[in-house]
């Protein structure tokens, strides 16, 4: 089966289109949420769909990042320090959401069924990724 960013739908392109454009007129500020509505004229279904299809078209493309801060909002960043920084808070972010999983998830499953091989499977993996997010969330800029 594609990759999302491999079925992507035309009118989600042209969402990302209508974001991009709308973005590139805000430059060098952000946009909130409700601000990108208004600017696009975008449902916020279509400005998720835009902002995830403009994400990868991002990727492919090479372009500067796009980064969300509660600060500024949605805008395109290339300062090296600013993206370290939002790096490191998606990545934070996301090491807690696995240790909440493994203990509010797999850890009771695994209490329930201490031989099943999934769950074997599942935990090792889940704390390798784990210990990988964590020596990235404390690496610090000597």
């Amino acid at each position: 089966m594609p990759r999302a960013s491999e079925r992507r739908s035309a009118a989600s392109q042209r969402h990302a289109d209508t974001v991009r454009f709308v973005l590139f007129e805000a430059r060098p500020a952000g946009l909130t949420f409700p601000q990108l509505i208004r600017s696009s004229e975008l449902t916020p279904s279509q400005a998720r769909a835009g902002l995830a299809c403009l994400r990868d078209i991002i990727a492919e493309r090479g372009w500067p990042p796009l980064i969300w801060t509660r600060k500024d909002g949605y805008r395109f960043c290339s300062d090296p320090a600013e993206l370290q920084a939002y790096e490191l808070v998606i990545i934070r972010e996301k090491l807690t959401e696995i240790r909440r999983f493994i203990t509010g998830v797999v850890a009771p499953h695994a209490a329930l069924q201490p031989k099943g091989r999934w769950i074997k499977h599942l935990n090792t993996q889940l704390s390798s990724v784990e210990s990988t997010l964590d020596v990235i969330a404390d690496y610090i800029d000597a």
